[in-house]
């Protein structure tokens, strides 16, 4: 089975995303449909298989869980596709974390529009204007460098107390998820520690709705004013019409975790970044926002993942980048193969990343013969 290459020795350069074959629409109203070009058929159908026979194991096991919806896009087109006996594909489910890179979008967009500072500079924050917090910027909120405390873990502590994690999403900090993540206070010196926090998006987030909304606009203005601009200029644009934003009760759009739509309305979000940001001769994001989401910046201890702005990276796997979630929710971008992969499931947490791992990885593999690429290395 193939591995996902590891992220050493780094290539110098970004793999040049490509274009839209001149002979393939955009699927903003309906996805185009093919078969697999250069690729090995038998070795895809069997992946496929395995993946959607495969039940859950008990917890430790090596299961990949169980798959719920896959969609595989090459060159433009829906190649491969595969649903759950209980699923479908007008089935919107939830983006957990993938929500993070949606975030990173519509503060793209935002700076596109002039709307949002486009150097990134200190994070408008009111509650950190005097003090140690004001040195943060937004682009140190998008890298998971912001240096405020956080722990960003799915499990109780040891003495019952929640997570941080866990008492934003679940507890105390529900109501005002920005709010609960904006108070915490300073561990280290800004830009200078990687620590991945759902926090700092929601306050991301936050800053989003505080430049789309009127000044003094009530909550539920607050909310409708994102609720819209997020159709008007990335929903809508895509034809994502199953696309469910949530947003906690100060009308924040609860952008780490929460938004839910199809797998393949989650695959016209991939397409949009595999082909830089344009959409039918509109530009949507701004020129570059999407390669500097893909140049890594940080290592995660843990995995030893890449990582950027909201986006997690594996250069020397054909340039990829993944918006990724909990129990296994991803949308992997494979620029040197002209690939999207939207895979949606319940991978046991406790399980690890090997099982997704392997599985993406024998995905993008039956590729590979299209351009006789291969990876540089691979993760043990």
């Amino acid at each position: 089975m193939a591995a996902i290459a590891f992220p050493s020795p780094l290539p110098s350069d970004l793999v040049p995303l490509p274009s839209q074959p001149p002979e393939v629409g955009y699927p903003t109203l309906e996805w185009p449909i093919g078969s697999p070009v250069g690729a090995d058929e038998i070795r895809l159908r069997t992946e496929i298989n395995r993946a959607f026979a495969e039940p859950n194991e008990p917890i430790g096991g090596s299961s990949l869980g169980q798959s719920l919806a896959l969609v595989v896009v090459q060159g433009g087109r829906i190649v491969a596709e595969r649903y759950h006996p209980e699923s479908a594909s007008t089935e919107a489910l939830v983006s957990w974390s993938m929500a993070k890179s949606f975030t990173h979008a519509l503060l793209g967009i935002l700076v596109h529009q002039g709307r949002f500072t486009a150097d990134l500079g200190p994070a408008p924050v009111a509650a950190w204007a005097d003090d140690g917090r004001a040195a943060i910027t937004t682009a140190q909120l998008l890298e998971m460098r912001s240096g405020l405390r956080w722990v960003e873990e799915y499990e109780e502590e040891d003495d019952g107390a929640l997570t941080d994690v866990l008492e934003m999403l679940f507890g105390t900090g529900a109501d005002d998820m920005a709010a609960f993540a904006a108070a915490k206070p300073l561990a280290h010196p800004p830009g200078q520690h990687y620590y991945y926090s759902s926090g700092t998006t929601n306050i991301v987030s936050r800053l989003i709705t505080e430049a789309v909304a009127e000044p003094g606009a009530t909550i539920a203005e607050q909310e409708d004013a994102v609720r819209r601009f997020m159709e008007d200029e990335l929903f809508g644009p895509l034809g994502m019409s199953s696309a469910d934003p949530r947003f906690d009760r100060s009308g924040t759009f609860v952008g780490s975790s929460f938004l839910y739509a199809t797998a393949r309305d989650f695959a016209r979000f991939g397409l949009l970044h595999l082909r830089d940001g344009m959409w039918d001769g509109r530009r949507i994001l701004p020129e570059g926002w999407v390669d500097d989401a893909r140049r890594p910046l940080s290592v995660e201890p843990d995995s030893l993942n890449w990582y950027s702005r909201h986006w997690w990276v594996y250069p020397c796997t054909h340039g990829s980048f993944r918006a990724s979630g909990y129990e296994g929710q991803v949308i992997v971008v494979v620029p040197g193969l002209d690939l999207v992969i939207v895979r949606l499931g319940k991978t046991p947490f406790e399980n690890g990343a090997d099982p997704l791992f392997s599985h993406l990885a024998e995905l993008i593999a039956c590729f590979e013969e299209v351009s006789g690429a291969r990876p540089t290395g691979a993760i043990p």
